[in-house]
């Protein structure tokens, strides 16, 4: 994914402003699409550079409304449909390929670590499921209750393997 294709996601349905568009990130996206406010603003330049998105209005200081272009959506959907999946890259996998360097202390101690971790998204997921109005539809609620969930299962998974891993970790150091 980049960032090009989440602005152009946001888009859909309605204009909107930068300081919208990050209040809109920054509830729904940032949970798996980080970005910050001079990435977007950037990000908006370019696309309207290309031609896929169009200021519709400009208000006081310099406000400007955006709004998605046929080509933009087009774009969007060319990405959805076409583009192949990134390969996932996981550093906190990569480390556990080398705990051997390690002491068993300190192999543990990485692992309750991301159990901490899991353990803390997990619940600030949680608290954001709490928050939200989940039954007033549109398409960032339905596809960011499944975007969600995702990451509540994940999470939840992340604490039970680390926890188990450490478990595997103790009983080979006996």
């Amino acid at each position: 994914m980049s960032l090009r294709h989440a602005v152009l996601g946001l888009l859909v349905g309605k204009p909107a402003s930068g300081y919208d568009l990050m209040k809109l990130f920054n509830s729904s996206l940032a949970n798996v699409w980080p970005a910050t406010q001079s990435q977007v603003y950037g990000e908006l330049a370019r696309l309207a550079d290309n031609g896929l998105i169009d200021v519709a209005a400009e208000g006081p200081r310099g406000r400007k409304e955006y709004t998605l272009t046929e080509e933009g959506l087009t774009e969007l959907r060319r990405w959805l449909m076409d583009a192949q999946p990134e390969a996932q890259r996981s550093a906190a996998l990569l480390r556990v390929f080398f705990l051997g360097v390690l002491t068993p202390e300190q192999s543990l101690d990485h692992l309750a670590k991301l159990a901490e971790q899991a353990a803390a998204d997990h619940a600030r997921l949680k608290e954001l499921q709490k928050s939200r109005d989940w039954d007033e539809g549109g398409m960032l609620t339905v596809n960011g209750r499944l975007a969600l969930e995702y990451g509540l299962r994940l999470y939840e998974m992340r604490e039970q393997w680390a926890r188990w891993a450490a478990q595997q970790i103790a009983a080979s150091d006996t």
